[in-house]
């Protein structure tokens, strides 16, 4: 028996191949092909998808903290903290002392950061639509409420987080 053969046999004794069907596979090729196409648009409007992200964040919630930038931007703190200072020195976003304790520092919008995360905002809603138009019955629904709470329980959002 060659070597080919072998491998083929224990494939099919697991169940066929391993990658096609793994989970994590599926969560990061799906992201990588749902968000492509956002992403060059994002980059038409000048922006790197990073600062994207941080504009995102912003619309939800201005006034956020770097700590809740970094964990909804899905970006290293120390890597957000210098692209915080290249959108500032850009006019998109300005820091300022928490008045409560002048240590922390929170991000706001500025009228231009603002302008411009509502428009890629909207936008990304007609694209998620689009996207969840292609899932049939009610998947798409399903599939976002399973992320979140597979979200929840790997890494739940501290309470204190502001």
């Amino acid at each position: 028996m060659n070597e080919n053969t072998k491998e083929q046999q224990g494939l099919e004794a697991e169940g066929g191949e391993f990658v096609p069907d793994y989970l994590l596979y599926l969560l990061a090729a799906a992201s990588d092909a749902a968000s492509a196409q956002f992403h060059a648009h994002v980059r038409e409007a000048g922006l790197r998808v990073p600062e994207w992200r941080v504009l995102a964040c912003l619309n939800d919630r201005d006034g956020a903290m770097i700590t809740r930038l970094a964990r909804f931007a899905l970006i290293e703190q120390s890597r957000l903290t210098k692209i915080i200072i290249q959108m500032g020195e850009r006019g998109l976003i300005r820091r300022q002392g928490d008045p409560q304790d002048r240590r922390r520092v929170r991000v706001y919008l500025t009228d231009e950061g603002r302008a411009l995360a509502r428009k890629l905002v909207a936008d990304a809603r007609a694209h998620e639509q689009q996207l969840l138009q292609m899932l049939e019955g009610g998947d798409g629904a399903r599939i976002k409420q399973a992320l979140g709470s597979l979200i929840d329980r790997l890494a739940p959002v501290p309470e204190a987080e502001g």
